[in-house]
């Protein structure tokens, strides 16, 4: 009986992880990586997600940073804003945003952010701690984000595709 709990145990961590597709820093150090790392991200992305278009676009690397702006946009008026940095520091890469209402009143206090501290760089794939950004060819990205409400926490996929007039 001890084993087949054991068993079930183990089915249960394998298939509860899998497809997963965020990371977390947990006690680690974030690794040594620079914005030249991830210039693939600047450009014009558009998808779909929360039942609407969202738009991210990104500057290329210039000075310690990357800027970037995500809009989310249903039944042809926009939801929310976000206002985002990809910053070098310390040796390492942090992502950090910033929440804003379709009238730009924010979310989270005056000198407060939302951070994601590095957990590994890949060619075509950055980690950071619950925020996972994946290229797939030069004109799609793949982003994942857990996101907590109420106490449950949920991967949501956001697919972009580069876009152009």
């Amino acid at each position: 009986m001890k084993k087949l709990s054991l068993s079930l145990l183990f089915v249960f961590i394998y298939f509860s992880s899998f497809g997963q597709n965020t990371l977390k820093l947990g006690d680690n150090k974030s690794p040594k990586a620079t914005l030249a790392d991830i210039a693939w991200l600047s450009g014009h992305w558009r998808g779909e997600a929360f039942g609407g278009i969202t738009e991210e676009i990104w500057s290329p690397p210039l000075g310690d940073s990357m800027m970037g702006s995500f809009k989310l946009v249903s039944e042809g008026k926009t939801s929310f804003y976000e206002i985002c940095q990809l910053v070098e520091e310390n040796g390492s890469l942090s992502f950090r945003l910033k929440h804003f209402n379709s009238d730009l009143t924010g979310w989270e206090e005056k000198n407060e952010r939302e951070e994601f501290p590095l957990v590994k760089v890949e060619k075509n794939a950055v980690y950071f701690d619950g925020f996972t950004i994946k290229r797939i060819s030069n004109n799609e990205i793949h982003m994942y984000v857990v996101i907590s409400d109420e106490g449950e926490a949920e991967e949501v996929e956001f697919k972009y595709f580069r876009f152009s007039k």
